[in-house]
């Protein structure tokens, strides 16, 4: 197995390293029309640093970010106490909404939320009745709307995450401040938050990382409000500029990536301090759950609020876009115009059929070849062999790449590839399995953490070689883990629209890029009704997730 190692780890040196090469080389380069490049220049990083726009919009980023994370740190707290510390009704309907929400794009979901807060949509409508105004009252298409439904997409993986925390608390702490006189709202903020800091702080930086690295939200909602931020600027290089700027782009993306580095950097320090609030030890640890009283039925409400908000509200108005000839505003008349058209439009078209199996191709493909890796590698680092920190280290470097940027260094490796792979589905396969890794990875060194070494030494004892005590023993113990880390990661590869937009041809659209160009086209009820058609499907996986992780214990997160 140590060939295979090595192997392993030379696959992602010959990924990475050229990729990181071409996109400094192309911050360097002028390049020309015909596709070469001129002599070196650092005329793209000085026209950055002089550029008052480009301050301007790292301004705004910073604030996206924030802002972003506050709301989905807030909100996913509220929910992870909610379903861990108390009694409240329906609390498993948090998890439900939580791995549902995998199942929508993020193009859907944000178009979802503009025709619920558009200018035609029910909420100004509703506005507009109740202060007489001739005019949309709410322009969504601000700073504050980027900031709220990029908060709300990341609200489900909060809460995820900081679910594990509460319900590891040591309950006799928030029972000792109840008998002591303090009220659920002063036990909440005393006891239970602040022995959640660490956990709050490292997930706020790791939601403030990621929102720095977001695309759909800023390109749907911010470019048409004129709320620009780097990486929708790394876009408008590639795609708003003949020829396209692709020093510029690349300087962008070298800049973009040295500082989510270092933010990665410090979110793994303070990673590193949780052992500082641990509260479960062997003496008498019990989880129990803190009775909320007559609270406990305003809980629930907050719980059915949730589903509504997270899932109900967007699904509703894409389900309203898709049954009607052409979009108008929610109302009792436009009812009996209702029809299945654009559906039909959907199931007869060669191009769907065209782009549903590319995407049914991209997350079948990312998957196999991710959960593989993550089997292997996840064996290798947990177990301490030659080479593992190497291999963690280069099996999480896609981590610091936004997915924009990605896109781009993998489109200058492809070029200049001697085979040719831009425009086919090999190449987005390729690239999303690096993005994904690093979350596969996780399930693979969890999985096998959890195994006692006693059962590889057993094995071996008996004859066999680490080439049959993996497939033999250990796969078969981290099965679970790894048909989790299979479906979460298809999850993830066709559900992003960045990097698919990047790279794709005329001969690879997928579904997320198609529904993204929909949108750009204002075909509303067709988008609709691809992506509910899409959803339907990715739903049943979500559910499927779902049920595995409760039935075999796999961690949620």
């Amino acid at each position: 197995m140590s060939a295979v190692r090595f192997a392993l780890i030379g696959v992602l040196l010959l990924i990475l390293l050229p990729l990181i090469g071409f996109l400094v080389f192309t911050s360097l380069h002028q390049s020309q029309i015909d596709g070469s490049y001129g002599p070196a220049t650092v005329k793209f990083f000085v026209g950055l640093l002089n550029s008052a726009r480009f301050f301007e919009n790292a301004a705004n980023t910073l604030l996206y970010a924030f802002g972003t994370a506050v709301v989905a740190i807030v909100l996913g707290t509220i929910q992870a106490w909610l379903a861990e510390r108390t009694d409240a009704y329906g609390r498993s309907l948090l998890y439900l909404v939580a791995i549902l929400s995998l199942s929508i794009p993020y193009v859907l979901y944000t178009v979802g939320w503009l025709l619920f807060l558009g200018r035609a949509g029910p909420v100004n409508a509703l506005l507009q009745a109740i202060t007489g105004s001739a005019t949309p009252v709410l322009n969504v298409y601000t700073m504050t709307g980027q900031i709220v439904i990029e908060g709300l997409l990341w609200t489900p993986v909060a809460f995820l995450l900081l679910a594990a925390v509460f319900r590891n608390a040591d309950a006799s702490l928030e029972e000792a401040s109840l008998m002591s006189g303090a009220s659920i709202g002063q036990t909440m903020r005393n006891i239970s938050l602040r022995l959640a800091v660490p956990a709050i702080l490292a997930l706020a930086l790791l939601v403030f990382i990621r929102a720095i690295e977001s695309f759909e939200v800023p390109a749907l909602v911010g470019m048409p409000g004129r709320f620009y931020v780097l990486t929708t600027d790394v876009f408008l290089q590639i795609y708003a500029i003949t020829p396209p700027n692709y020093g510029q782009a690349a300087a962008l993306s070298v800049i973009l990536v040295g500082c989510v580095t270092v933010l990665l950097w410090f979110y793994s320090r303070l990673s590193r301090h949780a052992y500082r609030y641990r509260t479960v030890t062997g003496k008498g640890f019990r989880p129990r759950k803190v009775s909320l009283g007559r609270w406990r039925y305003l809980a629930t409400a907050m719980i059915i609020l949730n589903g509504i908000i997270i899932i109900g509200l967007p699904v509703f108005m894409l389900a309203w876009a898709a049954l009607l000839p052409f979009y108008q505003p929610v109302s009792l008349a436009a009812v009996s115009q209702f029809s299945f058209k654009f559906f039909g439009l959907v199931f007869t078209s060669g191009t769907f059929r065209d782009t549903l199996q590319n995407t049914i191709l991209l997350g079948v493909g990312t998957a196999s070849v991710v959960t593989a890796v993550s089997a292997l590698g996840g064996w290798f680092i947990a177990r301490r062999h030659s080479g593992a920190w190497l291999l963690d280290q280069l099996a999480s470097a896609s981590l610091a790449f936004p997915a924009i940027v990605l896109g781009l260094g993998f489109l200058t490796l492809f070029l200049a590839a001697p085979v040719s792979l831009y425009g086919t589905v090999t190449s987005l396969v390729i690239a999303s399995a690096i993005a994904c890794l690093p979350y596969g990875i996780r399930y693979g060194t969890v999985g096998v953490s959890q195994l006692h070494p006693e059962l590889e030494e057993a094995s071996r004892a008996s004859g066999a070689g680490e080439a049959t005590t993996f497939l033999r023993v250990v796969v078969p113990l981290i099965a679970p883990s790894l048909v989790a880390c299979w479906l979460l990661v298809f999850l993830l590869a066709v559900r992003a629209v960045s990097m698919p937009l990047i790279l794709a041809g005329p001969d690879n659209s997928v579904v997320a890029s198609a529904l993204f160009d929909l949108w750009k086209d204002g075909q509303t009820g067709e988008l609709a009704a691809m992506g509910l058609v899409w959803t339907a499907g990715m739903t049943a996986l979500s559910l499927a997730f779902f049920g595995l992780a409760r039935r075999f214990g796999t961690s949620l997160q």
